[in-house]
């Protein structure tokens, strides 16, 4: 069984100055892909990008949600022993050979010829940042049955005065 290894660091909120690079996109870009490098060097896999609320204190008695980007990276733990009770995980040292493909189920609505996402990279290009990856299309039953409701709720009240539209 795969044991990995968490890092969370912060995203980059401003791109470096680099020779060659003139726009802004590009410095951020270029950020970006040095802290990924970095940290694949070291042995980091790129997970995702993610978006978190933060509550922080604002002065004595307030506080505040601020939102923060993070960057999530993991690598693989190794056992020192093969006993599974008293194994201990550790991390891999270095650079980490690629893992081998997994391949993914075909989303539901996918044609028979599609194939299935195979690497990381091709994930991460199809990947829209957020966290929830279902294969769910479409409006779920749930979702048809609240629109139902909000609509049949829309037809019992009658508007008034301001509020109608010629």
């Amino acid at each position: 069984m795969h044991r990995y290894e968490y890092k969370v660091v912060p995203a980059p909120s401003k791109g470096t100055k680099a020779k060659g690079v003139k726009t802004p996109e590009g410095r951020f870009a270029l950020t970006v892909e040095q802290l990924l490098n970095q940290m694949g060097t070291d042995g980091w896999e790129f997970q995702r990008a993610e978006l978190l609320p933060s509550d922080e204190r604002t002065g004595l008695t307030g506080s505040v949600q601020n939102w923060r980007n993070v960057l999530v990276f993991r690598r693989d733990l190794v056992r020192d022993d093969t006993d599974e009770d008293d194994a201990v995980a550790q991390p891999v040292p270095g650079p980490m050979s690629e893992p081998a493909p997994v391949s993914a189920p075909a989303p539901i609505s996918a044609e028979v010829n599609d194939p299935p996402m195979a690497s990381g990279a091709e994930r991460m290009l199809k990947d829209n940042g957020v966290e929830e990856l279902s294969d769910v299309s479409g409006m779920t039953e749930a979702l048809k049955s609240r629109a139902e409701s909000q609509a049949d709720d829309e037809i019992d009240v009658e508007p008034d005065e301001t509020t109608k539209r010629d």
